[in-house]
């Protein structure tokens, strides 16, 4: 995992590269390095954490042979050693990562190499001979790329917003994704940021910058790939199909030169993780496990993850987090999303990977997906065709306040609906939380969060190859009657019988709501000041929202995601500090 950037045009100084380069120390603490070439028409930049290959020789920008294309690349691709053996007649490899691997698929195949990885994802190739850049972002767009153009028409690019404003890109909001977001709770779910003239490349798109022009096309598609198709085989041909492609993306996962951990909780697909772990890897392993706890038994899954890790040898490492903690702690994680981020539970799950880096755990899986392939979420069962953009889970009451906010600010919110690409309702709901709401915005928030500690997150459950088996398989196999990941557990009670522990399904994880109206009532009224009067201040009705959070705090409301938005906006007052003089 690394930060990549770069610069590309005929107006611009080397110290402003060096800048990106110093912002994302983070994301890859190991090496950093530049390539500019001869022309000075265009400058690579990348920041590497090494856990493949821990030599110097993998170091990037990485060229070929000639030193026509150059590469940075962040990510994984898992199956790099299959497509290797493709290649290994053709080109001589000067190391052992799979970054070169991506170097010479490119130079042979082109843009279809990227049919060929499995993984996760962003990299951008130089082909210093056609002066173009081609870069590209993984099936479900894992790990980021944003890109922009300065004041002087020079073309950025990076992984994360803060580099592009520290390259010379503007920092002003943008109010279309502030009013999508306040409104309808839509944010992750398009090519803009909340800043605006800062874009983000799609899952599944690549991009070609060429003579100042960009060309992006899409080259993966889920819905494409299973269209109206069922998959009429019998359901034993289908786990049998699904369960050895769960056990090879658990072997791809453990690809690494470095220590390999794992994140768990009490549901189901934590149980099927761990399960895993101990099949491909023995019952004897001792992969160091890690959970997230805040002392509150009305939440905390302590309990089943006890039960669940019991039946094993992997140690447990139990990480808390106090209300006392929230407060400097998220104004630490709201400097590494550059946006908006999902609440306290982000907050404890940034203290896992914090936990793991100080053992010396460098990566961590967890098991990400599994509710979307499966119809996991309890309004899966309803399979409603309402625009819905924001579901809490468990919640009954409207997550968003839009009552609150100005008339004509509320106008500028994105009004694309999300497409129905399906004939059925169910897929639709799923296609919907794949690629425009549940897993892009805890994709943004988990990979931020992990680099934040200099660690990497891997997703075994995130691949396209379970996604587009498990997607067509009809609604019965999803769920029977109020119960949802039906063959799912079914799978899971053949293959690893006696391993399934799960907690209670409930809202959140952590004491969100109970915190915010007793032990951080203070500190979350500071910040929805702070946002009434900073930046997005006059896109309010300042009286409806004080009324709403009194009425917050009388329990009127039974989910706390718009008052996390006010606390949010607050938070990211500061963040808008101009970023020219970063060193």
């Amino acid at each position: 995992m690394c930060g990549i950037s770069g610069i590309i045009g005929k107006n611009w100084d080397d110290e402003i590269l060096q800048r990106m380069l110093r912002i994302q120390h983070h994301r890859g603490p190991d090496a950093q390095d530049i390539f500019i070439n001869e022309d000075h028409i265009v400058g690579l930049a990348h920041n590497r954490l090494s856990i493949i290959d821990l030599s110097d020789s993998g170091k990037q920008p990485m060229c070929d042979t000639t030193g026509r294309y150059w590469l940075v690349f962040n990510g994984e691709v898992y199956n790099y050693l299959e497509i290797k053996l493709q290649l290994d007649k053709e080109f001589s490899f000067r190391t052992r990562t799979d970054s070169e691997v991506v170097l010479y698929s490119f130079i042979k195949w082109g843009p279809a190499c990227l049919d060929k990885f499995i993984g996760m994802f962003a990299f951008a190739i130089w082909d210093n001979k056609e002066n173009t850049l081609f870069a590209a972002r993984d099936r479900f767009g894992v790990k980021p790329f944003h890109y922009a153009f300065d004041g002087k028409g020079n073309f950025l690019f990076a992984s994360e917003i803060k580099t592009l404003f520290a390259g010379g890109a503007v920092t002003r909001p943008n109010e279309m994704a502030w009013a999508s977001y306040l409104q309808d709770g839509k944010y992750d779910h398009a090519d803009f940021s909340f800043w605006q003239g800062i874009s983000k490349l799609m899952p599944g798109h690549h991009l070609t910058f060429k003579d100042e022009k960009i060309s992006i096309i899409k080259w993966y598609d889920l819905a494409e790939k299973t269209g109206i198709r069922e998959d009429n085989r019998p359901i034993d041909d289908i786990i049998e199909e699904y369960f050895s492609l769960m056990q090879e993306n658990i072997i791809f996962r453990f690809r690494a030169d470095v220590p390999v951990g794992i994140n768990i909780s009490g549901g189901l697909d934590s149980s099927a993780l761990l399960g895993l772990v101990d099949k491909v890897q023995g019952e004897d392993s001792v992969v160091k496990a890690f959970t997230f706890i805040t002392g509150d038994a009305r939440y905390d899954e302590l309990p089943w993850v006890n039960q669940m890790i019991g039946k094993t040898k992997h140690p447990l490492s139990p990480v808390m987090l106090r209300p006392e903690d929230v407060p400097a702690l998220a104004e630490s994680v709201q400097y590494y999303e550059d946006e908006p981020f999902g609440g306290i539970p982000n907050l404890a799950y940034a203290r896992i990977f914090e936990e793991a880096r100080k053992q010396g755990i460098l990566v961590l899986l967890d098991g990400q997906g599994m509710d979307e392939q499966w119809a996991g979420y309890d309004y899966y069962r309803k399979a409603s065709t309402t625009e819905v953009t924001q579901t809490v889970q468990g919640s009954k009451d409207s997550p968003v306040r839009p009552e609150c906010l100005d008339n004509e600010f509320r106008l500028r919110a994105d009004k694309e609906l999300f497409p129905k690409a399906y004939p059925d309702s169910l897929r639709n709901l799923q296609y919907r939380d794949t690629f425009f709401t549940k897993i892009p915005r805890a994709l943004r928030f988990n990979d931020r969060i992990s680099m934040r500690s200099s660690t990497e997150l891997r997703e075994p459950f995130l691949d396209h190859r379970l996604f587009e088996l498990a997607f067509r398989q009809t609604e019965d196999k999803k769920i029977h009657g109020e119960q949802g990941k039906w063959l799912l557990r079914l799978l899971l009670s053949k293959h690893l019988p006696g391993r399934i522990v799960e907690a209670p399904k409930r809202p959140l994880q952590t004491p969100q709501r109970e915190w915010l109206r007793e032990e951080l009532k203070e500190w979350a009224e500071a910040n929805i000041e702070g946002a009434l009067n900073g930046f997005g201040g006059s896109w309010f009705k300042k009286e409806d929202v004080w009324r709403l959070w009194n009425g917050f705090l009388k329990g009127e409301s039974d989910n706390s995601f718009y008052v996390w938005q006010w606390i949010n906006l607050g938070l990211m007052r500061n963040f808008v500090t101009p970023y020219s003089n970063i060193n």
